[in-house]
């Protein structure tokens, strides 16, 4: 096993408390710090418990073992916060056992009960193991209650020995993963909400840059935590004036009478990093950078000065933000649309979209819990605020517009928990993205970022639109009714015809079921209504039906169980003017939730959708635009489906090899450092350790070995027949290149194709696969391609020559679950020629589905794989055969998405 380094620079991560600690290896110029922690900053009790004594010459003898230049290189991390060495952990494997290494922990007595001990155990086990260590040893005096916590709270099994005072601990690495990444992902949430304080709950709040200028940001600001009845204490920041809008002013952060929590830098881009510093120096902990355009340099010091001073960071580029719950009441943004509070938290990268989001919603009047204009991202994330709204005990719907994800894998579980408990909805943004060009496969072809981040929104439970008013539509109709059932069932009522089909038309475009209402609910229907009313589906009441009758109709439609959800279109008339004649006082008479959730069409109404109060004070979403309240139905019916389909566990192909095929990635990489497609025997050899369905394939050079596989594979083959399939280096698609012949029938043809191949490519041509001709079936495409971003992909769709004018695919984020498997199947266009129809047998979905599982662990297995592409994939209902493939490599460094870090300064800088 190859020694894997530790990086050298930090890694940074949060601690309990929300302090930032930089985790890196501990080297020979550390040889100070580490014997001024154990020697000055333990006390002779945490010595005693960490050296089993009290030996002055342990700190000594540390520092040389782990800094020394022939130490027997350890592996050993420190945390540092503010440049200060607060904790150590290492582990050196023994000679006689490599896989197992002892462990030794020391934490700064000040920096204890704080997560020090935990973080770096964390960040000591992800190097371990890839370092080969499969268990961890050590042992402890039996009074060391706060190590055997520790050990007992790390998610990992931990086996226990007693003897004479003493403590003897094994740690299997490898051993209940799952209830590690769980304890994990819960001491990051925990962090996270922690570090979060300051910036969403301050006591106090500085606005650094609050200018005398009427009309400045910095003013604009100041007068809006002001005006919205700021709770705590609120300080302006001008070394140019005494006096700003009526607050005193003061000179800098140093010269304010208190610490604030949170400071609003509204000052020019390049005063930035000066006045971060100047904040991270005074103790200030969060804050939101309103200026836009740093250069590298700006940026890059914003990042150090909120890194070493443990400061949270919004922006820089943000409109501000603003947390409206009653015990705070900070509105501390320069947007012209004030908020009302409410229980709607809402995150946007774009200060002009969170303008118009905040606006509409207050005039829809739904309230915001707390509001983040993100800007530019450097650090505080769309996931930070899904954590927090998660926990805060006041939001219960949250509204993202997120341009960029810094963590798509850590945002994906995170909303997948969340969403569980609230209705998380997006504007799906830049969709209209180009796509890669110049993708050397089908699969690589079609994993657009769209495809990407749509299948990060439905693996997550995410809700994504396509604009603010489809987002502002779909809160209305989730924040004030039901959900529908799942199936989707949807019924049309409407006093005009003409508007009744419309909007009949719009459901069925939404993908609602609107079907023939049952015998006996249209008998009773037409009791109710006037004569020449129609009651199957859209219902129409006709123009002279009366609030009385419509109401019982209403009544009627939501009590029977054969619809999921109603939609009540009404145009005013001569016949109902107002008042008691008026056919909308039917639904505002009413109860506004009911069973089934209710929406209103009104097609004179001049706002695209609004609240009607109804009797009880309940409030009904009524829309402009049948389309708009067909597909906030459409939104609904999705989210009760996700809900109704519990989480599901990893998907575990039977079998996979996972050691031999890590071991032939490092071997093709040794012998291609920079990567590169594999050659087909090295395609079957990895696709083997899967049990992907490679068809028989023999590998020959030259003719006389053509022949020779002709032979013996032609009568294998559909119809005695076989297929010649010629190859070279970095090759892309073979049938464009005209370089394969298929149905070959005999020695003859055989060679007259080889002898073709020949001809044509010439000494490019490496040698020709040989294989035998497949019967007939449905062609599929499955593949995995890695996102730098989002991490690997596993699409599925129709395959062969066909599969990119087709366009029907669909995509998840590996590691697939039990449940990714048969959504991707039953998602796609085509789903009913794989699933059968009379007359048609189904496929072998079993087969189909173990594929997919297949894929998705060679995906997670091998952060090497770039792409790989089975296509075709010939489907039938006695099994599953892949007749090409191709595989490219990479050399990428293994990633650990539950590994607890905050983005790299020059990641979020770059983002």
């Amino acid at each position: 096993m190859p020694t894997v380094q530790y990086p050298s620079h930090a890694v940074e991560a949060l601690l309990a408390d929300g302090t930032t600690a930089a985790i890196r290896a501990i080297g020979p110029a550390d040889h100070a710090a580490v014997l001024d922690l154990h020697a000055e900053r333990m006390s002779e009790d945490s010595r005693r418990l960490r050296f089993f004594g009290t030996s002055r010459r342990a700190p000594q003898m540390t520092a040389d073992r782990l800094c020394g230049p022939q130490r027997p290189e350890p592996l050993a991390l420190g945390a540092w916060v503010d440049g200060e060495l607060v904790g150590e952990a290492d582990c050196e494997p023994a000679e006689d056992r490599p896989e197992a290494a002892e462990l030794a922990l020391a934490v700064a007595d000040a920096w204890q009960h704080r997560g020090v001990g935990t973080l770096l155990i964390e960040h000591l086990v992800h190097a371990a193991r890839e370092r080969g260590v499969r268990r961890f040893e050590a042992d402890m005096l039996a009074d060391n209650l706060a190590v055997r916590r520790l050990f007992a709270d790390l998610g990992l099994p931990v086996h226990r020995r007693f003897e004479r005072g003493e403590v003897r601990v094994v740690v299997p690495l490898e051993e209940g993963a799952e209830h590690y990444r769980e304890a994990v992902e819960q001491r990051g949430r925990t962090a996270d909400v922690a570090s979060l304080a300051a910036l969403l709950f301050p006591r106090a709040v500085a606005v650094v840059g609050a200018s005398r200028r009427v009309g400045s940001v910095g003013q604009a600001v100041l007068l809006k935590v002001r005006g919205n009845g700021f709770t705590g204490d609120l300080w302006a920041v001008n070394p140019y004036a005494q006096q700003v809008a009526g607050e005193p002013a003061y000179q800098s952060i140093a010269t304010l009478p208190g610490t604030p929590d949170l400071a609003v830098l509204a000052v020019p881009a390049e005063a930035v990093p000066g006045a971060a510093e100047e904040c991270g120096l005074a103790g200030v902990r969060a804050l939101v950078v309103l200026a836009a355009g740093l250069d590298a340099d700006e940026a890059r010091q914003l990042m150090h000065a909120c890194r070493r001073h443990s400061m949270r960071l919004v922006g820089p580029n943000s409109l501000g933000i603003a947390q409206l719950d009653p015990a705070v009441r900070l509105d501390a943004e320069f947007g012209g649309a004030a908020a009302l509070p409410g229980t709607a938290g809402v995150a946007v990268q774009s200060g002009g979209v969170g303008i118009a989001l905040l606006g509409q919603l207050a005039r829809l009047g739904i309230g915001v819990s707390s509001f983040v204009s993100l800007g530019d991202k450097y650090d505080v994330s769309g996931n930070d605020l899904l954590q927090w709204w998660e926990e805060d005990g006041r939001t219960d719907l949250a509204l993202l517009h997120l341009e960029s994800f810094g963590n798509p894998r850590a945002f994906s579980r995170t909303a997948r928990r969340v969403t569980r408990g609230m209705p998380v909805l997006t504007v799906d943004a830049g969709r209209s993205a180009a796509g890669r060009r110049g993708a050397a496969s089908h699969t690589a072809a079609a994993a657009t970022p769209t495809v990407t981040r749509e299948a990060l929104f439905r693996q997550a439970g995410i809700t994504a639109t396509r604009s603010i008013a489809e987002l502002v539509g779909t809160a209305a109709l989730l924040h004030s009714q039901p959900l529908p059932t799942a199936r989707g069932v949807v019924a049309v009522i409407s006093n005009a015809g003409g508007i009744g089909i419309l909007a009949a038309d719009a459901c069925a475009e939404a993908g609602l079921d609107l079907p023939v209402l049952p015998a006996s609910t249209t008998a009773e229907l037409l009791e109710l209504l006037p004569e020449g009313a129609g009651a199957s589906n859209p219902v129409d009441t006709t123009a002279a039906v009366g609030p009385a009758e419509l109401a019982c109709c209403i009544d009627l439609m939501t009590g029977t169980r054969a619809i999921d959800a109603l939609l009540v279109s009404i145009v005013p008339t001569a016949l109902g003017t107002g008042g008691e004649h008026d056919p909308l006082s039917a639904l505002l008479d009413g109860p506004a939730r009911r069973r089934i959730p209710v929406v209103a069409v009104l097609p004179d109404q001049e706002a695209p959708v609004r609240y009607l109060t109804c009797a009880d004070g309940g409030r009904l979403p009524a829309y402009a635009d049948p389309a708009a309240a067909a597909r906030a139905l459409a939104h609904a019916r999705d989210r009760a489906r996700w809900l109704a389909e519990p989480p599901t566990a990893a998907a575990v192909p039977d079998t996979a090899d996972s050691a031999v095929a890590q071991h032939l990635a490092q071997a093709f990489l040794a012998d291609h450092p920079q990567g590169g497609w594999l050659d087909p025997k090295q395609t079957v050899d990895l696709l083997d350790c899967y049990d992907l369905p490679l068809t028989t394939s023999i590998w020959a050079r030259d003719e006389h070995d053509v022949l020779l596989a002709a032979r013996t594979l032609g009568q294998l083959g559909h119809e005695g027949k076989s297929v010649l399939k010629a190859y070279w280096p970095d090759q892309l698609h073979k049938s464009a290149a005209g370089a394969v012949r298929t149905g070959l029938s005999g020695v003859d043809e055989v060679r007259a194709a080889y002898r073709e191949f020949e001809a044509h490519f010439g000494e490019s041509m490496a040698g020709v696969v040989v294989q035998p001709m497949a019967a007939p079936g449905l062609e599929l495409l499955a593949g995995v391609v890695q996102d730098q971003v989002f991490g690997p992909l596993v699409m599925l769709g129709l395959g062969g020559t066909a599969t990119d004018l087709l366009d029907d695919r669909t995509a998840r984020l590996a590691p697939l679950t039990e449940r990714d498997l048969t959504t991707m199947v039953t998602e796609l266009r085509s789903a009913p020629l794989l699933l059968g129809r009379p007359g048609t047998p189904q496929v072998d979905l079993a087969a189909l589905l173990r594929v997919l599982a297949g894929l998705s662990r060679m995906a997670t297995d091998l952060p090497q794989l770039a792409e790989a592409d089975l296509n075709p994939l010939i489907a039938r209902p006695g099994g599953l055969l892949c007749v090409d493939a191709r595989v490219r490599l990479e050399p990428r460094p293994a990633f650990d998405p539950y590994l607890r870090r905050l983005r790299s300064p020059a990641a979020a800088a770059q983002e």
